[in-house]
């Protein structure tokens, strides 16, 4: 969804800055010092320095004097998102019960720029999945994954198309589609026929099935998924015999989202 538009004096340059910093941080780097932020956050090395150390004084970071890394303080964020938010609420018992039947993990995700970001996951997810990221608050690149190509394909054809303008499709795995055609093909697909299936394109022994959550203006607000091993089942028998149970879940939910 396109940003609000905002007035000029009312944008706190600043604040955008050091909310860059924050940002900087993630799984790939877990500890920053001043260059590296810097250059990710697309500041000055000073400024970055100033931010590190305001964000540490504030209790957002800890730091040894030289490096930084995120302190549980952030966590109050996404606790007050999980509490006050509608839709994990609404969404939590229905992937209890989908994870009691298929004794699969199942979450619902969010679009959040070029990412999938895990809003909600069933409470039964086994210890051996949670290396792929099943976590709340964890972040999956969209374009390799089951939930992003869902959410993707719900955009408004026009936001697609800004989205995919001169984006690069970083390759995670040997499977990764990178060419834009062919993303873009398989986009099309999802659209019609209204699931996306990925075979271990973000990760190497995971494979996935996703579903639009749509409200009852039809208006795809979230993705729900099921992630299964390959050892399990084959994409295509994870298909057959858990997209019914997404399905009839996602019909039951549209008149709750």
């Amino acid at each position: 969804m396109p940003l609000p538009p905002i007035a000029k004096p009312d944008f706190i340059e600043g604040m955008a800055k050091g909310m860059a910093v924050l940002e900087s941080f993630d799984t790939e780097r877990q500890r920053l010092n001043a260059t590296l932020a810097a250059q990710r956050a697309g500041l000055t090395r000073a400024a970055a320095r100033r931010h590190l150390l305001t964000l540490a004084h504030l209790g957002y970071l800890e730091s040894d004097g030289s490096w930084f890394w995120l302190s549980p303080k952030v966590l109050r964020f996404s606790g007050s998102y999980l509490a006050s938010a509608r839709l994990p609420r609404v969404v939590q018992p229905t992937l209890n019960r989908l994870a009691a039947e298929a004794h699969e993990p199942f979450s619902v995700v969010v679009l959040d720029g070029d990412e999938c970001v895990i809003v909600a996951r069933s409470g039964s997810a086994r210890p051996q999945m949670l290396a792929y990221g099943l976590h709340l608050g964890a972040r999956l690149p969209a374009h390799a994954t089951s939930t992003g190509r869902v959410l993707l394909a719900g955009l408004p054809r026009a936001e697609f198309t800004r989205w995919m303008r001169g984006r690069t499709l970083r390759r995670l795995t040997a499977h990764t589609l990178t060419e834009a055609s062919a993303f873009r093909a398989a986009v099309a697909q999802v659209r019609a026929a209204d699931y996306s299936a990925a075979r271990e394109e973000h990760e190497l022994g995971v494979q996935a099935v996703a579903v639009p959550l749509r409200n009852m203006q039809g208006i795809t607000v979230a993705a729900l998924n099921v992630v299964v091993a390959p050892h399990k089942r084959t994409l295509e028998e994870t298909t057959r015999e858990l997209l019914p149970l997404l399905q009839d879940a996602a019909g039951e939910l549209r008149a709750l989202l």
